[in-house]
């Protein structure tokens, strides 16, 4: 019998899709390399600016300083005031999102109609812009009208000024951030709860384990590796807060709430002064960069641990 021989469109279609198979690589990696340029360009641009005298507002004198925004920013009291209100912050919201994440997590941690319905009302919080739930927050909390206002005066606090007045105005953002991230702790937290092995909780149980010794040496390591990924996510998205923060207090009264994104944003848009806020956001990414490589450190030894007791 004859040998089979291809017409030669066939062979034409065959070489074409050779030809397909070595482009679809790059195809595919397009994406990805137009992201990092939407990157690092801003990026880029930003280390520049930060090496500048640029003040838009004499735009003649503008020249290459070097390091001495940097300088010029470490000498400043109100700068170590925005470094030491910016951790404090960060430290407030992720230390009380992750204690009422936790606990939210194991309410709902047994399957039910209950629990999976209270599942999903719990991302109600999560569908409302930071912006939108903190001028919510704002009418809430006004002295003259606000709901809040008048429950906390039922309680004999008649003059609460919340975010107007200094010593309660770091208190009522982090109130804000805490309804609003909260249901992010918990729904991630309750993933990895439901997803970890029933064997050594039936093995517990079937010896007579205390329920403390269950949760702190059995339980809590194996949640490590989501405590600390949660942590990690809110913990960059704390320092860098802004909209919560302007929305209810434009980094006041005074400069009780000046963290890293405001004191940048007011420099720019307020003094005109591109490359000092340039500088500012240099060292937030500095203090990002720092958190997310010890982080991320420990999470990988976590998670070796974790399979480990698994």
């Amino acid at each position: 019998m004859d040998a089979v021989t291809y017409p030669p469109i066939e062979r034409r279609q065959k070489g074409r899709f050779t030809v397909s198979a070595r482009v679809l690589p790059y195809l595919l990696s397009m994406p990805a390399l137009l992201v990092c340029i939407g990157i690092l360009v801003p990026f880029i641009t930003a280390v520049l600016y930060s090496l500048q005298r640029y003040n838009l507002a004499f735009p003649m004198g503008r020249r290459f300083i070097w390091f001495g925004n940097f300088v010029s920013l470490f000498r400043s009291s109100s700068f170590w005031h925005t470094v030491y209100v910016s951790l404090a912050y960060t430290v407030l919201t992720v230390g009380v999102e992750l204690l009422l994440g936790l606990g939210i997590a194991l309410l709902l941690w047994r399957r039910s109609l209950i629990t999976n319905l209270l599942s999903v009302l719990l991302i109600l919080p999560l569908m409302v812009a930071p912006a939108i739930a903190a001028l919510m927050w704002k009418l809430m909390t006004n002295s003259n009208f606000g709901v809040l206002s008048y429950l906390v005066s039922l309680l004999g606090f008649h003059d609460f000024r919340w975010g107007a007045s200094p010593n309660t105005a770091l208190f009522t953002v982090v109130l804000v951030d805490v309804w609003v991230y909260t249901p992010f702790i918990a729904i991630l937290l309750l993933a990895g709860l439901r997803g970890l092995p029933r064997q050594p909780f039936e093995a517990a149980e079937l010896d007579g384990v205390p329920g403390t010794f269950v949760f702190f040496r059995i339980l809590l390591p194996m949640l490590l590796p989501y405590l600390l990924t949660a942590s990690l996510f809110r913990m960059l998205d704390s320092i860098q807060q802004f909209d919560i923060i302007y929305a209810m207090t434009q980094g006041g009264p005074g400069d009780t709430l000046l963290v890293f994104q405001v004191q940048a944003y007011l420099q720019a848009f307020t003094f005109t002064d591109v490359g000092r806020s340039s500088a500012i956001l240099m060292v937030l990414w500095a203090i990002t960069y720092a958190l997310t490589t010890v982080f991320m450190k420990n999470w990988t030894r976590l998670r070796e641990r974790a399979h480990g007791m698994a």
